[in-house]
């Protein structure tokens, strides 16, 4: 007796819905993605570091100590913000909205991901403040090795923002990984040593310094994840060769929508996936699929340990939890992130896949697991039908599941293309950046 056919995917949607009118102009404009909040935040953080250099020079106050203060500031700001606690509280905070508030003071609430804005706003005012204490230390003739551990920190501040360039970083990921992390760890030690050497030619003591103390939030907030590296084992299978599913269990659950990095060499490398915790049972999955050469080698050559680090961190789709009902768009490997939610079923969902051969590529187990949670979801065979208009296929399933936003998990070009594409027509919509 032959086994059993797995049901059949659902039928997608046709994809000639139209579209509603665009948006009036000034929110297109406003809408636009050179003026998405993480731009905003980076811009809020340069015009807060002008206004504070106004009123100093209105004061005559503006010297090397100064802008020294000022640019350790900044980077505080910009390595805190980081942080992974700082960053659960960010999100713990902002979708603590309830859901009885104005839709748009929850949309807005939901871009709490573009907090990066602050990081790159921080890093790029800071790097300049120091430029400017390092000129300021030169014309006020500071001691010898005050000023050479300040030139030889401008350079390496110079090297790291060069490399973190989106061009440069785009083509050369890897080099801007190694160099933010090996380069920032030693601007670190060199900001120490500056500020040691300064405080000890102006007869200062280090404790009484509050630039010290900054210093010192700085040196826990890095050193913290590290605190947690640990080797643990691994479990994958591998449904085809585009994609494994690794399974941990090292006695932890994360929650659902957030993500752990993982590493076979933790000096070099690291690479963040959604965990996907399955309800009443312990630990999680990672779905990794074909990606490039960390991601070819992870499937080609499973591995039965790998290293983790710090804490599981929130990420864009826990914004659901700010509307009553939401849309998933995945094209995919993108499903990874989104099933941990649909599982949960913690927000009313309905889901657009779009991925080539569904059950061939990801397994038949995954896709009736999805299946069984989401009867209704929008599945669209890419191999069989080709590549649809995923807008009008997610303004479809919004408008259909009478949704208040879109979450959409994909790759950089589309996610761009649909949550854009759905802003500038007055839809809440939510997607990646790609800002690290």
């Amino acid at each position: 007796m032959s086994a059993p056919r797995p049901p059949a995917l659902p039928r997608a949607l046709p994809g000639d819905v139209r579209l509603p009118p665009p948006a009036p102009l000034a929110r297109r404009v406003w809408k636009h993605p050179r003026l998405m909040h993480y731009n905003r935040l980076a811009a809020l953080v340069v015009a807060v570091n002008l206004a504070v250099l106004a009123v100093l020079q209105a004061r005559d106050a503006v010297d090397a100590h100064t802008l020294g203060r000022l640019a350790l500031a900044d980077f505080a700001l910009a390595v805190v913000i980081r942080q992974q606690h700082v960053i659960n509280l960010l999100f713990r905070i902002a979708v603590a909205a309830p859901l009885h508030w104005p839709l748009g003071i929850r949309w807005a609430l939901g871009k709490v991901y573009h907090f990066g804005g602050l990081h790159v706003g921080g890093a790029l005012a800071g790097t300049v403040l120091f430029l400017a204490q390092t000129a300021a230390l030169a014309a006020e003739r500071a001691p010898g090795p005050v000023l050479a551990v300040s030139c030889l920190l401008v350079a390496l501040l110079a090297v790291v923002v060069v490399t973190a360039l989106p061009p440069v970083r785009g083509r050369h990921h890897d080099l801007f990984e190694r160099t933010h992390r090996f380069g920032g760890w030693a601007a670190l030690c060199l900001f120490w040593a500056q500020l040691l050497l300064s405080l000890r030619a102006e007869g200062q003591s280090p404790v009484s310094d509050p630039g010290v103390w900054v210093l010192a939030a700085v040196t826990f907030s890095v050193v913290l994840p590290w605190l947690r590296l640990r080797r643990v084992p691994v479990r994958i299978e591998r449904p085809s060769a585009h994609v494994a599913i690794a399974h941990f269990d090292h006695g932890e659950t994360p929650f659902a929508g957030s993500s752990t990095a993982i590493s076979r060499s933790p000096l070099t490398e690291w690479h963040s996936f959604a965990n996907v915790p399955a309800p009443g049972r312990t630990g999680f999955r990672l779905t990794v699929s074909r990606a490039g050469d960390w991601t070819g080698a992870f499937i080609d050559d499973l591995p039965s340990h790998v290293w983790v680090k710090g804490v599981t961190t929130a990420g864009v789709a826990n914004v659901e939890t700010l509307f009553r009902k939401v849309v998933y768009v995945a094209t995919g490997s993108g499903i990874g992130p989104c099933l941990p939610h649909l599982l949960a079923a913690e927000v009313p969902s309905r889901l657009v896949w779009a991925a080539r051969s569904p059950r061939t590529t990801y397994g038949d187990a995954l896709v009736d697991e999805i299946l069984a949670v989401q009867p209704d979801a929008v599945v669209w065979d890419t191999s069989g039908n080709g590549k649809p208009d995923m807008v009008r296929l997610a303004y479809a399933a919004y408008r259909d599941f009478g949704a208040e936003a879109v979450i959409c998990i994909s790759n950089k070009r589309l996610t761009w293309r649909v949550v854009h594409g759905l802003e500038r027509l007055g839809i809440p919509a939510y997607g990646a950046i790609w800002d690290s």
